[in-house]
């Protein structure tokens, strides 16, 4: 009952002030740049759930962190996916997110202040539309975050792949590194409402490079990633 108590005021008190920190920069017109406040608000939510469960978060993998743009494409296995996420690929990620999350209260609005793209994965005239938007943010400069399966598993396997991720990199012209989170969904399953204390493990692959490539490369692509993420420990359904 405590750490229940625990996680859930810690949620509510950091989506509050983080939230209202980053729609207040919006508001005032601050552009967004690496380190800035919006990734900071980010960082700063992030940090707070993974203190308030207890949770660690421990980067490994053949990969390094990059210090160039390139589109991230991880497996979806827990709640705790996003702020392990951020927290261990500085500087924040945009995250590709579907559309539903931006209707929770201060997060959504929060979420699209800080830049990060929302899929209308119902309509496919607009989920085009936002990976091109998507594509131009990374050859601004910053790196996208995109859920290899389009949703999150709901038993901790891999799910098939959408394309969508790798339409992105071949038109934005960056890498595809694959990302496998691995231990989230033991920490916090997909009916689990708290977290239990732990280490959640985000394992980082090489370069999948894109020069070259052409819209219709999108499915060795993908195959060529599938494998990378199993080889990382990500476990197929």
């Amino acid at each position: 009952m405590i750490q229940t108590a625990r996680w859930l005021g810690a949620a509510v008190i950091a989506t509050l002030r983080e939230g209202s920190r980053a729609i207040g920069a919006s508001w005032r017109g601050v552009p967004d740049a690496p380190g800035g406040p919006y990734d900071r608000a980010a960082f700063q939510w992030s940090s707070a759930l993974l203190r308030a469960g207890r949770i660690t978060v421990r980067v490994e993998g053949p990969g390094v962190l990059r210090d160039r743009p390139v589109v991230y494409v991880a497996n979806h296995i827990s709640l705790l996916d996003i702020p392990a996420l951020v927290v261990g690929l500085p500087p924040v990620p945009k995250f590709v997110m579907k559309k539903e999350l931006l209707r929770v209260p201060i997060f959504g609005r929060a979420a699209k202040a800080a830049g990060h793209i929302a899929i209308d994965r119902a309509n496919r005239g607009a989920a085009f539309a936002a990976y091109d938007e998507a594509a131009e943010v990374v050859r601004q400069g910053r790196s996208a975050l995109v859920f290899a399966e389009g949703t999150r598993s709901r038993h901790g396997k891999l799910l098939p792949f959408k394309k969508g991720p790798f339409v992105l990199a071949i038109a934005a012209h960056v890498p595809i590194v694959p990302v496998v989170v691995v231990g989230s969904y033991d920490l916090m399953p997909s009916l689990a409402m708290v977290p239990k204390p732990g280490e959640i493990v985000l394992r980082i692959g090489e370069d999948i490079p894109t020069v070259g490539c052409s819209y219709d490369d999108r499915v060795q692509l993908s195959d060529r990633a599938r494998g990378a993420m199993l080889g990382l420990g990500a476990v197929a359904f």
